[in-house]
């Protein structure tokens, strides 16, 4: 467990090409910062994991659900577990979500 994360002790990752850097993680839960690049592109996939988000900055297509949203700054989602999705970057920008349980290929 990281409970407690200061910015300089970030870990930066990538995952399909896109950068993020792992935040806290708790006992159940796990932090990342997505940072976005505007030819960055994630496409459909699925986790064991439910994913919640808040957009940061940038302007994102997020499809699940047989549905299309379009996210920008301020906006919040939940994605459930194994729940195929995909986003589609239209601006560059960060989102923080949060992973219940951990995702362990995060680590």
């Amino acid at each position: 467990m990281k409970n407690i994360v200061k910015k300089e002790n970030a870990v930066s990752k990538q995952f399909l090409g896109v950068d993020f850097v792992v935040l806290s993680i708790g006992k159940d839960s796990m932090v990342t910062k997505m940072l976005y690049k505007s030819t960055d592109f994630v496409p459909f996939h699925k986790h064991p994991n439910e994913q919640s988000g808040y957009v940061i900055s940038g302007k994102y297509k997020l499809k699940f659900s047989g549905e299309e949203f379009l996210l920008s700054e301020g906006d919040t989602y939940s994605i459930p577990a194994n729940m195929e999705h995909s986003i589609e970057i239209i601006e560059a920008g960060q989102v923080v979500d949060v992973f219940t349980p951990i995702r362990q290929d995060y680590l």
